[in-house]
């Protein structure tokens, strides 16, 4: 289990241009560490507007990819459509992750490129190319690397024909530069694949779901965890070895039944008494909208297991995706 997850959190690093040395970062001024998510709540605008469908859904947060719940942007059915973000000052930015509608019409995005830079000529679509899109999966979120490109404004183009470019989030990374990396930067997703269990399983709703990486909140997509309508329903995840947790994101299920998520406890620790939920409280649920992501932060939390526990009631949980960070 420990070499799985220092393979996971080594490749990440690698990957991500991070230095490392065995399992720390080096004391370098060239160290990097990952950035907020720029694009949150930045001013975007697009080629043309598909009703009720403005660029500014693109970076609400919220990444529901079913397009009934009114969280994606869409264009027209323009030529050579485009979305843009507007950073607000010139970052590196080195990472974009996008979210493709789930409910229909995939292979719209497919050819997209990312461009990135500090001019608006040709409404940016000029700028260096970082990325192009090949295919991204139904209500997948596809995050593209690359190296650090200086720029002001990201834009999502599809060159060479008529099409409509539909967003349902598109999220922005940097390069942050720090004087000193010598503690280790837990940047990395640190339930992705681990092993996860739940209180009891609906049919084909396993809990290794909330784990694969994949933020598609509709059902039928087949990528959320839930338990049948269980009293104290609970899901846990066992992260391999004890961290500092500071921060746990839930997607929540879009196509229905959002409520069933409100109350439900974030339990952190090293205890498997009661399946784990008699751990330290980091956080409650008060409510979540449809389909989104909401993170949860709090002060460090020594801990191996992460459960998500609804005390108290009889109910359905279900979980889209956990995501856990550490310092």
């Amino acid at each position: 289990m420990k070499f799985r997850m220092a393979m996971r959190v080594v490749l990440f690093l690698t990957l991500t241009g991070l230095c490392v040395t065995g399992f720390k970062v080096m004391d370098t001024p060239s160290c990097s560490c990952a950035s907020r998510n720029l694009a949150l709540g930045a001013t975007a605008v697009q080629s043309s507007t598909y009703p009720q469908a403005g660029a500014q859904n693109a970076v609400d947060g919220n990444m529901n990819s079913i397009w009934g719940v009114g969280t994606c942007s869409h264009t027209n059915e323009d030529r050579d459509p485009w979305w843009r973000v507007d950073l607000g000052k010139v970052y590196k930015v080195n990472r974009v992750s996008i979210t493709n509608r789930g409910d229909c019409c995939a292979e719209r995005i497919n050819g997209a490129q990312i461009r990135i830079g500090n001019s608006l000529e040709n409404n940016g679509n000029n700028n260096e190319l970082a990325a192009s899109v090949e295919s991204i999966p139904a209500g997948v979120t596809k995050t593209f690397k690359f190296q650090p490109i200086k720029g002001r404004y990201v834009s999502i183009f599809i060159p060479g024909r008529k099409e409509y470019l539909t967003l349902c989030e598109v999220e922005v990374f940097a390069v942050k530069k720090k004087k000193s990396c010598s503690l280790f930067c837990y940047t990395v997703n640190l339930a992705l694949g681990a092993t996860a269990v739940q209180s009891t399983t609906y049919p084909q709703a396993g809990a290794q779901r909330a784990v694969d990486g994949k933020i598609n909140s509709n059902w039928d997509v087949g990528s959320c965890s839930a338990t049948n309508g269980d009293r104290d329903p609970w899901w846990r995840v066992d992260l391999g070895e004890v961290f500092k947790v500071t921060r746990v994101s839930i997607t929540n299920r879009g196509d229905c039944c959002a409520e069933r998520i409100n109350g439900a406890q974030i339990r952190i620790g090293n205890s498997l008494k009661n399946d784990g939920n008699n751990n330290e409280l980091a956080a409650t649920v008060e409510s979540m909208s449809p389909g989104e992501t909401k993170t949860f932060q709090f002060q460090p939390i020594k801990g191996r297991y992460v459960n998500i526990f609804i005390p108290g009631r009889n109910e359905y949980l279900t979980l889209c995706e956990v995501e856990v960070f550490a310092d």
